[in-house]
């Protein structure tokens, strides 16, 4: 008899296990999609995509100089180290992943300034400014990606072929389309367009953006948490 009753304690235990198992399934399965990085569900769970964009009508954050240079995810923050970057490299500016087909999603300056586009430069434009939170320091934003994943076509808007130099643009002017372009030889990782606030030399030329010491955090210029140290959630609103 007792024996009996120990194998029935048995039973109903695995069986309650098994249960509390199943149930654990159900509730990963059911938020995995919420629980997944924000690049992996902007392009594997399209759904997302309204829940996940920061929209913001060209219109700047009350009391920051700079507007947003496209609608989109943004995915990658200012010193993340989330992949293709590293601890060791991390990114250097915003990467802002649109809704719509290579050649579609508009990029427009952020700030007015004097735009120039090297001859060389397929994908590319760098806009130099007056930096509005430091007068009389020469700063620039860079953007890039502006292309298709081949580089056989550019999406920079035909205002600015390549050797365009020092051309004034409004903050809101049409600077092209996102692209998935990512330079010779390296792996796209989707339509975006990457944005970053560049310093100038002891000359007053840009420096390399690909250097994180090269850039600012553009979060005091936009007023929104860009730095990938406050840990933002998506979308990102300004900050109150």
């Amino acid at each position: 008899m007792m024996t009996r009753l120990r194998r029935w304690r048995w039973v109903i235990l695995v069986a309650l296990l098994l249960a509390g198992g199943a149930a654990a399934v159900l509730l990963v399965s059911s938020s995995r999609s919420n629980s997944l990085p924000p690049i992996h569900r902007w392009f594997t769970d399209p759904d997302t995509r309204r829940e996940l964009a920061t929209v913001m009508n060209r219109q700047p954050c009350p009391g920051a100089p700079f507007s947003l240079p496209s609608d989109g995810l943004i995915g990658l923050l200012w010193n993340d180290p989330a992949a293709p970057y590293t601890v060791f490299a991390t990114h250097t500016g915003l990467d802002i992943f649109g809704d719509g087909a290579p050649g579609e999603v508009p990029v427009y300056a952020a700030y007015g300034g004097y735009l120039s586009r090297l001859p060389d430069w397929k994908a590319s434009v760098i806009i130099r400014h007056d930096d509005p939170l430091q007068p009389g320091r020469t700063i620039w934003t860079y953007y890039t990606h502006m292309a298709s994943r081949d580089g056989s076509e550019s999406f920079v808007a035909p205002a600015f072929p390549p050797g365009t130099d020092d051309v004034w643009v409004e903050r809101g002017a049409l600077l092209g389309y996102q692209g998935e372009y990512a330079g010779a030889g390296r792996a796209p990782i989707g339509l975006h367009v990457h944005f970053s606030i560049v310093l100038s030399d002891a000359a007053g030329v840009f420096t390399n953006e690909a250097q994180l010491s090269n850039t600012l955090d553009p979060s005091p210029y936009f007023g929104m948490p860009l730095n990938v140290a406050d840990l933002p959630a998506r979308p990102i609103h300004c900050r109150r």
